[in-house]
């Protein structure tokens, strides 16, 4: 069994926090383990806990669709979200919630490695770059102490779901996704050159 195998089933069967308790499938994530590009997005919906991966209802056509609009397909990103398992009635994952998946997010940062983590909502953000208002930074590359205590390059997004129900947060996704092929660019030309 590989590495990615055991974390993944250890996922599937974790009683960590109450949300196991609700849960038709667990949601480890998926794509590739050679991204350069992780989406870490917030928590499962309904489709998502049917069908055990994520960003596959309404939201995840247009994630797929905003990936497909710079050239690449969801099996050249990994997908993922900071909770694996669906929080009740799509609430936001409580705190201890999130600290309890935590190290599994943490596992698959450690074994993918990617230049670039893109957060999906402020509940990603806030994991990875708390402090910061969503509407004040989205679409703007940060460089912050990472996994690997290197300084990660993160790109806070609004999350899908969002322009489902605005359609201008749908144009401005857009935009910031036609970003992500420069900035890989620039970490890959030079690390120093994000703030």
């Amino acid at each position: 069994m590989t590495i990615t195998e055991e974390l993944i089933n250890k996922i599937n069967v974790c009683t960590k926090c109450s949300l196991h308790k609700g849960r038709t499938h667990a949601v480890p994530g998926e794509g590739s383990y050679n991204a350069e590009i992780m989406f870490i997005g917030e928590g499962p919906g309904r489709d998502e806990d049917l069908q055990g991966k994520p960003f596959v209802g309404a939201s995840g056509k247009l994630l797929t669709e905003l990936i497909k609009s710079i050239g690449l397909s969801r099996d050249d990103v990994f997908i993922a979200n900071v909770v694996k398992c669906r929080p009740p009635e799509n609430r936001d994952p409580l705190p201890e919630e999130i600290a309890a998946c935590w190290p599994y997010l943490d596992q698959q940062v450690r074994i993918i490695k990617p230049l670039l983590i893109v957060t999906l909502g402020k509940h990603s953000m806030g994991r990875f770059l708390p402090g910061l208002k969503i509407s004040d930074v989205h679409g703007q590359p940060k460089r912050a102490k990472g996994i690997f205590n290197e300084r990660q390059v993160y790109l806070p997004l609004y999350h899908p779901a969002v322009a489902l129900y605005d359609p201008r947060k749908k144009d401005i996704l857009f935009e910031d996704f036609k970003k992500i092929p420069l900035i890989l660019k620039q970490i890959k030309k030079s690390k120093n050159d994000i703030q």
